[in-house]
């Protein structure tokens, strides 16, 4: 599938990561007690991305964790007939902690939500927050982003598609069209 256009280069993914993880410094007043759980694929290697910029930013180890939310959809009738179930590995404890899920594409909310359940059956943390890489508006739920790295109003016939170096070889964030109904998906 053909992009139609390049949302973030490899060095705007950089910079969006280094402008959050100084959000979230700001916000919080160091980065003493944080955690950053990624919300599983890509929400995991930002995570850990911006745990290291923390770490190095305020000298304090960030841990981090990823959490898959499968069984927490409300869809999950309707993605497959044998959900592939992911690995949740959050080997801290939530209790006195600040939380922020990482995930790369915020669309509409119903992942978030997800997330926020199966965070909640872990643990209970003094606060959650929420950091994306894009925003891409259409939101069928109250949810809001804390973080942001870049807001891009789309129409729901676009496609936001997140590329990372540690799942697919390179950093770059691409928009397409949807392929119509019926047309195959390369």
């Amino acid at each position: 599938m053909t992009p139609k256009a390049t949302i973030l280069t490899a060095d705007e993914v950089r910079r969006a990561l280094t402008r959050i993880a100084h959000e979230i410094i700001e916000r919080n007043k160091g980065a003493e007690q944080l955690a950053l759980i990624g919300i599983h694929t890509r929400g995991i290697p930002l995570a850990r991305r911006l745990a290291e910029k923390l770490s190095e930013l305020e000298g304090v180890t960030v841990p981090t964790g990823m959490l898959d939310i499968t069984l927490y959809r409300d869809d999950l009738s309707e993605v497959a007939h044998q959900p592939i179930i992911r690995e949740t590995h959050v080997p801290f404890d939530l209790a006195r902690r600040r939380v922020v899920l990482v995930d790369d594409v915020l669309f509409t909310g119903r992942t978030v939500r997800a997330a926020l359940d199966a965070l909640i059956d872990l643990g209970r943390p003094d606060s959650i927050q929420l950091a994306v890489l894009v925003d891409r508006g259409h939101r069928e739920l109250p949810i809001r982003a804390d973080y942001v790295g870049k807001n891009l109003p789309t129409a729901r016939s676009e496609m936001v598609k997140v590329k990372l170096a540690e799942t697919d070889g390179v950093d770059l964030v691409e928009l397409h069209d949807l392929p119509a109904s019926g047309e195959a998906v390369k």
